[in-house]
């Protein structure tokens, strides 16, 4: 299959057509207390005990694919990135988060929603993944917010690797500040610092202004609250398996120093930082307009270093079966 979808980059015509057909994508749920977190499960044609990789998308509304429910419209960054392993012999599942497009019925109510929730499911996709026959190993990949998420499920889980990618270092309240910074008026600066300090300290902040109330309304303090403790170059520390740190030099979002501090943390990781490519995965200038734009195109293809980067590293780590077994 790996071939095939190769040929179709390469060439148009019937090998492309013949690579469709081939193409396996079905449905996959997780069942929870609260109800079914639905995915995508992406499988290589004609393989068997292929490794397999839990997509873990960003933060928000983001769903299985890359998308939000924004006007500029779709992106498909990881349903792009899907195919890539595909093509690679590689199977995935992604999923939308609870709360999120297909699995809005397993939401939790705002006020009980803690990040665990979300590292308990991506656990619980490793669990159903590596008991299932046909996959020889399980990977996580967490994109963005994704990374940390995926980090912490990795670390009680049967995974064998990590790969983050456009994942930040810091703590979430460390890069909240330092996005407010100059932006809020004159009158707002201190209460943000008293409510920020707050969170930080484990405590929900009463008396939010209602500019405010966006960020720090009452019903998701506690989420922040669950957010903020974790340091994503602490919790990468805390990891035995084998990991891949990708960042891309014209990211809007996440800046390369992030994926340079995640390496400093973790030396053991390798660092594959790819020139041109933003936060969506796509090849894009270092242009606000362009940026922007990207955000809304799925036409635009994934970043052909990535997959390179992937490849390379499947090729190292001991997750696929010797051949013929």
């Amino acid at each position: 299959m790996a071939k095939m979808t190769l040929s179709c980059i390469a060439f148009a015509g019937l090998l492309c057509v013949s690579s469709l057909l081939f193409a396996s994508e079905q449905p996959i749920e997780l069942d929870t207390e609260t109800g079914g977190i639905k995915g995508t499960l992406t499988t290589p044609a004609g393989a068997s005990k292929t490794p397999v990789v839990v997509i873990i998308s960003g933060s928000g509304p983001t769903d299985r694919d890359g998308n939000t429910p924004a006007p500029s419209g779709r992106n498909d960054s990881l349903k792009l990135l899907a195919a890539a392993l595909e093509s690679q012999g590689i199977a995935s599942v992604r999923y939308d988060k609870r709360g999120v497009a297909g699995s809005v019925k397993a939401a939790r109510q705002e006020s009980d929603l803690r990040i665990e929730d979300y590292v308990q499911d991506a656990s619980s996709w490793a669990v159903k993944l590596a008991a299932d026959a046909r996959f020889s190993g399980v990977v996580i990949l967490g994109h963005s917010e994704g990374s940390l998420i995926g980090m912490l499920a990795a670390q009680s889980s049967p995974v064998r690797g990590f790969i983050s990618i456009a994942g930040p270092a810091e703590k979430a309240a460390v890069i909240l500040r330092r996005q407010l910074q100059g932006r809020l008026p004159p009158d707002l600066v201190e209460r943000n610092e008293a409510i920020l300090s707050t969170l930080e300290a484990g405590r929900t902040s009463g008396d939010v202004p209602s500019a405010l109330m966006a960020l720090y309304r009452p019903s998701v303090q506690p989420y922040l609250i669950s957010w903020f403790k974790y340091s994503p170059a602490q919790e990468l520390t805390k990891l035995t398996a084998p990991c891949l740190i990708v960042q891309g030099s014209t990211d809007i979002q996440v800046d390369v120093s992030a994926a340079q501090a995640l390496h400093s943390a973790r030396k053991e990781c390798e660092l594959k930082v790819i020139p041109g490519m933003n936060h969506v995965l796509k090849m894009v200038a270092a242009d606000r307009g362009k940026q922007v734009a990207s955000y809304g195109d799925p036409t635009l293809p994934l970043a052909p270093e990535l997959t390179k980067a992937l490849e390379q590293f499947f090729s190292a780590v001991p997750v696929r079966l010797p051949s013929g077994n």
